[in-house]
């Protein structure tokens, strides 16, 4: 049960807006909204040295809503709620007698929810630099199951302050790309550990931007100043100290002028104290922007 308490999932807001987000906020009255799933499986993880250790077969899947609404044109309110959360564990046998040790267990319930602010700090026609604060509320479950050991949300209230820039660009006469950066302070709360993220990300439109093609790359340092995994969410799935390098990939298909569907894909390159296993992603987005 020790491997099972040093796992993390803080893979789950890697592909959540991969599509949204950027230094560009939403025009008044304009936004961007997307009904999606994400879900991974994993029976392995990365420990706190970075190797990967095996454990029982664990899962979690997140319907999750994510929006994005211009309330001036320099000022963007966002959302990304998992409306609902499943957090299973299979059976933990014995590797000689394949005797059930632990019967398997599962929890649904709702997630963490992330509200945001976004504020444009350039004009049009600058190069775009914005700001944002996006606070995380636990409105998810911890410490359930029969061991505690089974967890929609982490249980603290975190503040991140985010900065991103970025800019769009041709290529050739037809073909629309951008590229955008940011870099953020989390700050967290009960012990957890602060954090620094930053990552780059790159796009491209094709077929008259009916389809856009993202990369993203996510990285997280911890500051290592939270309490150890047995003092704090010892437990949980939700594991503190905890970071990693990821890569995360995306397309964006419209359906119509404002309508499309997303897939996407993400994984860590190293880590330590998270999943070992790629996240995986469906969903349906609305752009009124188009």
């Amino acid at each position: 049960m020790k491997n099972l308490a040093i796992i993390a999932i803080i893979m789950l807001g890697l592909t959540s807006s991969v599509f949204g987000g950027g230094p560009w906020p939403q025009p008044k009255g304009n936004g961007y909204f997307k009904l999606s799933e994400w879900w991974t499986v994993f029976d392995q993880h990365y420990t706190d040295t970075g190797n990967i250790d095996p454990n029982v077969t664990t899962g979690i899947f997140n319907t999750a809503f994510y929006g994005e609404y211009g309330i001036t044109n320099r000022l963007t309110t966002t959302i990304n709620a998992n409306l609902l959360s499943r957090n299973y564990m299979n059976n933990l046998k014995s590797q000689t007698t394949q005797e059930v040790i632990v019967p398997g267990e599962a929890i649904n319930t709702f997630g963490d929810v992330d509200l945001g602010i976004k504020y444009g700090l350039t004009k049009q026609g600058q190069l775009p630099l914005s700001i944002s604060l996006i606070l995380g509320i636990p409105t998810g479950k911890t410490n359930a199951g029969s061991f505690g050991n089974l967890a929609t949300g982490d249980g603290e209230f975190n503040q991140i302050l985010q900065i991103d820039t970025g800019f769009g660009f041709k290529i050739g006469k037809n073909i629309s790309a951008y590229a955008s950066g940011y870099a953020a302070i989390n700050n967290r709360t009960k012990e957890f550990s602060e954090e620094f993220r930053y990552g780059i990300e790159a796009g491209i439109g094709l077929l008259k931007n009916r389809v856009w093609l993202t990369s993203k790359l996510n990285v997280v340092e911890s500051f290592k100043n939270g309490a150890t995994a047995e003092t704090v969410t010892s437990t949980s799935i939700f594991a503190n100290n905890t970071e990693f390098s990821s890569i995360a990939f995306e397309a964006n298909i419209y359906v119509t002028k404002n309508i499309g569907v997303s897939l996407g894909t993400a994984g860590a390159m190293r880590g330590e104290i998270i999943a070992a296993a790629p996240s995986y992603s469906i969903g349906v987005f609305y752009d009124m922007n188009k």
